[in-house]
This record gives structure tokens, sequence and C-alpha cells, in this order.
């Protein structure tokens, strides 16, 4: 049995006993994540990535099929599953050491306040803050701030970490910058990941494997991809990698074909979006516009 696992899962949204009004996001999620392994999903922007991530995370139940992690069923939220969203979560008015805190606070309640400032500064130091400690949420930048949020994720020491996309919201520049920093922590964290991104380079990237999501509505996983390229890994070179190229390749095959055929109905951002896809070789692999 995998340490993540998800069986026939299916979710919808409306009322059931009135299928004209009900949307059904995913169909038949079938996902098995090892312990210690980088999964990343990528799939279109409302394609339900997000519902996935709730559902794992235990915010959300599925409709049908089920979801364990280490062989028990997950049925709500837990500290074992860190959740990182794109949006930060931050709390205003405190500061990072207070955001981390917290979680700190409320995970190890039987550690004394000398060692769960320690604790805090670690993480913090392990998402390079330590300078910006005592900042508030308002004296940092986007980058910063979701630095914060995996550092207070991080500090729970959770037995998997779920990414909402969280470097989406991300500048160009400083979405890599964090893609690199992200790479580093994951690799001295040695922790179990989930990344969801819409950024194809971004899961060969970061991932030990990748797995596209198709279209929805009912939208479901493709063929999962090994991503064989060492590590660390070096984001100029990977461009000229001919492993890299055909990763990539198969993942966009995947979404601009197979992962396009699950549509029931045509959709006004259909067009766009694949033709996004299909210059993505020549100038970047988002799936979106």
């Amino acid at each position: 049995m995998a340490f993540l696992e998800a069986r026939g899962v299916c979710k919808g949204f409306g009322p059931r006993d009135q299928p004209a009004q009900r949307t059904e996001v995913l169909r038949d999620i079938n996902l098995e994540l090892e312990r210690g392994e980088f999964l990343a999903i990528v799939g279109y922007s409302g394609a339900g990535k997000t519902t996935l991530i709730s559902m794992l995370a235990g915010l959300t139940l599925p409709d049908q099929g089920t979801i364990t992690l280490n062989g028990k069923p997950i049925r709500g939220p837990g500290p074992e599953r860190g959740v990182v969203f794109q949006n930060y979560s931050l709390l205003p008015w405190l500061s990072v050491f207070e955001n981390v805190m917290l979680a700190v606070d409320q995970v190890f309640k039987a550690k004394t306040q000398a060692e769960k400032r320690a604790h805090v500064e670690r993480y913090v130091a392990m998402v390079n803050l330590s300078h910006a400690i005592d900042k508030k949420p308002a004296e940092l930048s986007g980058g910063m701030r979701q630095r914060v949020s995996l550092a207070r994720a991080l500090a729970m020491e959770p037995e998997v970490l779920l990414l909402d996309e969280p470097l989406g919201a991300l500048d160009a520049l400083t979405r890599a910058t964090l893609q690199d920093e992200l790479a580093r922590i994951c690799q001295v964290s040695g922790k179990t990941i989930l990344l969801i991104t819409n950024d194809v380079d971004e899961g060969i990237l970061l991932g030990d494997r990748i797995i596209p999501l198709g279209m929805g509505p009912a939208a479901t996983l493709g063929p999962s991809i090994a991503v064989t390229l060492a590590r660390p890994r070096d984001r100029k070179a990977l461009n000229h990698e001919d492993t890299f190229k055909s990763l990539r390749g198969r993942v966009i095959e995947y979404l601009l074909g197979e992962g396009r055929k699950q549509v029931k109905k045509p959709r006004a951002s259909a067009e766009p979006v694949a033709s996004s896809l299909a210059s993505a070789p020549a100038r970047g692999s988002e799936v979106t516009p």
C-alpha cells in the first residue's frame, strides 16, 4: 500500500437530486504517493486541482472513493498533513515569528517555550528569513510571505506536505528564485511532497514524478511519468537536455490531446489555453495563458 493513496475518488458540486445544476469536477481519481517522494500534478486552471488538494488535506470529503494516509482513512484535517496555499494565509497583525509560532503552539503543546522558540527559529532560518523574523506581512514581499507560509507548514513537521500552486501569484523572476529555494528546502527536509501547479517546467524541475490532470468537467489523472533527471537540477542546463524536452513534450501532448477529450461542452477559454500550450516548447510551459 502506498503512503498516500486515493482510490476511485469522485467529487462534484451542486444539488445531487438536480443533475442539470450539478457539476462533476473530478472523476475516478487514482493516486499513489510513496514516502519521501516529490510528486507534481500539472493541469489546467479550473480543472479541479485545488479540489483534489482539499480532499487530500481533509478540508472536504469525496463523494465516492477513499483517501488514506499510511493506511488510515482521511476524514478531516490533521497536523500530519501540512498545506501551503497560493494566497499565503498569514495573520497581518502578527510577525513572521508569531505566524509560525501559532502552528507550533498547536502541534507541540508539550514543548517548553524555549524549545518552541528554537523550533520556530530553525524553520524560519531554513527559508532564509531570519533577518525578517520580527517583521509583519505588510513589510514583506510576496515571495517572502510565501516563505513564511512554507516555514509554518514545515514547522508542524507533517508527514506529507501539500502545496497548492504556492508560487502561482508571483512574478516570473521571484517564482524562479523560489523554485530553486523550494528544491533546496525539500532536499534538506526530506519530506513527502505533493505539488499542484499549472506550470509544466516547474513540475519537471521539482518533481520525482509528474502526472497531468486533464481538463474538466469530470477531470481525471493521466499517465504517471517518472522524472529521471539527476539532482540538483540547473534550470539553465535543463533547457538543453533531451530528457527534459522529452518529458515536457509528453506532458503537453497529453494535456492537448487525451486530456482535452474529457470536456463535455466547449468552454470559452479552451482555445486560448490550447494556443498557449501549443507554443509552450518554444517559449515556456505555462498551461494557462
